[in-house]
């Protein structure tokens, strides 16, 4: 890896050395490990959307390099054992800023509905066991998958319902994930129920529109219904209370995201790690503290540099959170 200059000053002064920023292919080690210090840090499947090629055997190889021994799948799991690609999505000319987004077209409107309904026929016919196939790949290669996301609907079958259950307990994941339904509490009791079917939490992230009692009508109705915290987000919607609501909520909390935004009236934006607003070092103290149980997950959402690629950037943020956890 490539540490420039300027990277070298910032993690420097953060206590992390270049050395351990490497990938682990270069010194030979053996099958990754990241729980530090009982904190167990995770990486979303997502990070690595912008490396060639993005699939889940790819995503399995970028986490151990990195080093990284749990993750979060999201969207590579169902590719990988046979979803049906969504069409091409309509490529027009971007909104102005703060100009509404065009409506989709009535022919856009009719594919993607069509491609719903393959992908409910594909989900409720085929064999939920071949994710097991997918977890002995990655435990093999000493990796966990701890959480499944999916996004569930109203206009789904309750087959479809069980598929999501049944697909994330055979890859070996103990909760899965999905964002939080705006004004729909008919939509998260019936997940619930389904959660105390299959005795599995759904973790419900929200991004922007969180508020300290954005998940308490969805964990009351369910003791299944819990929150996958984005504490990157959490602080970009102009909440100061990180750490309050993780010590008050913490046996709710199935798995955290892990990035660095700012307060909103500094812009909000995505930065690396150590450079935001984001209380991630108290945060990972606290975790390590009370020893809480859930995983945080790196979300690398901030813009590359020029000189670098995902993996690379995935490696930076679990150094610095090894030097929090130090």
């Amino acid at each position: 890896m490539n540490i420039t200059r300027r990277d070298f000053g910032r993690l420097a002064a953060a206590g992390i050395s270049a050395a351990a920023l490497q990938p682990r292919s270069l010194f030979g080690q053996g099958k990754p490990n990241s729980k530090i210090n009982g904190v167990q840090i995770g990486v979303i499947s997502y990070s690595y959307r912008q490396m060639k090629p993005f699939d889940a055997l790819s995503v399995l190889k970028y986490a151990v390099e990195d080093g990284i021994n749990a993750t979060e799948l999201e969207n590579v799991q169902e590719l990988w054992a046979g979803l049906p690609p969504a069409p091409p999505r309509p490529m027009g000319p971007p909104p102005a800023p703060g100009a509404p987004r065009p409506q989709m077209s009535e022919a856009a409107k009719a594919a993607q509905l069509a491609h719903a309904e393959e992908v409910t026929k594909w989900r409720t016919t085929m064999d939920v066991n071949k994710y097991a196939e997918l977890r002995k790949l990655y435990n093999d290669a000493g990796v966990s998958i701890y959480a499944f996301k999916i996004t569930l609907t109203d206009r789904m079958p309750d087959a479809e319902f069980d598929y999501a259950f049944k697909a994330a307990k055979a890859c070996g994941a103990n909760h899965l994930t999905m964002e939080m339904p705006d004004n729909n509490p008919g939509l998260t009791a019936r997940i619930g129920k389904f959660g105390e079917k299959y005795k599995m939490r759904m973790g419900y992230h929200a991004h922007t529109q969180a508020k300290p009692d954005t998940w308490d009508e969805a964990m009351a109705q369910s003791p299944w219904n819990c929150i996958n915290l984005d504490i990157g987000h959490y602080t970009a919607a102009g909440n100061h209370d990180q750490i309050a609501f993780i010590q008050k909520n913490h046996a709710r909390i199935t798995s955290m995201h892990l990035k660095d935004r700012q307060y909103p009236e500094k812009g909000g934006q995505n930065q690396p790690f150590g450079q935001g607003d984001t209380p991630i070092k108290e945060v990972l103290q606290l975790m390590k503290k009370e020893k809480y149980n859930f995983p945080a997950t790196i979300e690398l959402e901030y813009k590359l540099p020029d000189d670098s690629d995902a993996v690379k950037e995935v490696a930076k943020c679990l150094a610095y959170a090894k030097s929090c956890l130090a």
